[in-house]
This record gives structure tokens, sequence and C-alpha cells, in this order.
């Protein structure tokens, strides 16, 4: 069952999405409205440069968060398996646990937690 399985697994997929596309060209209505292929920005026309610098804080921001969350991901499956492993695997998540804390305190010095 392994192989052949998935196999068949993928072309359903496949089958699937290739007919839902094709009934979707064949059902839908054309529109030639040249509006159709301007940026839409709320149904307001924008005006003057629209292009503008966004602060890289957002960004650092939601990195830290990922980091943080990744962190939670490995978590989860040490603290399920915390009884069998034992001494080892506590060890080496104290030193994970260290890692990420050099990490937020580089974030914390460098400033990427203040919010503006």
């Amino acid at each position: 069952m392994g192989a052949a399985s998935m196999i068949v697994l993928i072309l359903a997929g496949l089958a699937f999405a290739g007919i839902a596309i094709m009934v979707s060209k064949i059902l839908n209505k054309a529109s030639t409205n040249p509006q159709k292929g301007e940026a839409y920005e709320c149904g307001v026309p924008t005006q003057g440069k629209t292009w503008i610098q966004m602060n890289v804080g957002y960004y650092l921001y939601a990195l830290l968060f990922l980091i943080f969350d990744v962190e939670l991901v490995f978590l989860y499956p040490w603290a399920v398996a915390a009884k069998v492993t034992g001494w080892f695997a506590f060890i080496e998540i104290i030193i994970f646990f260290f890692i990420l804390f050099l990490g937020f305190l580089y974030a914390h010095r460098k400033g990427a937690l203040k919010w503006m």
C-alpha cells in the first residue's frame, strides 16, 4: 500500500484541482473592464506617491515572534518525551533555552523590541 497509494493520492489531488479550474473557466463570464487590472485601494483612487517606506522595526518584531514561536514547536515534543529521555534531554533543553535567551538579549540591546 505504500508507494502506490501515495501516487494514487497525488493523481487524485491533481485531477480534482484540474477539474475545478476547468469548471471555473467554463462557467466564468469573462470581463473586459479596464478597471479590473487596476490596484485595489479600498475603492478610493490613490493620489500622489503610493509607495511609502515602512519602518524595519515591524519586520524585526515579526521575526522575533517567529523565532520564539518556533521554540514552542521544539518544546512540545521534548515535553512529551521528557520522562523517557532523562537528564540528557533536560541538559539539552537548558542549552537550547540559553541560546534563545542570548538571542533575546541581543535583540533587546539592538533595540528591536522597542515599539516605536
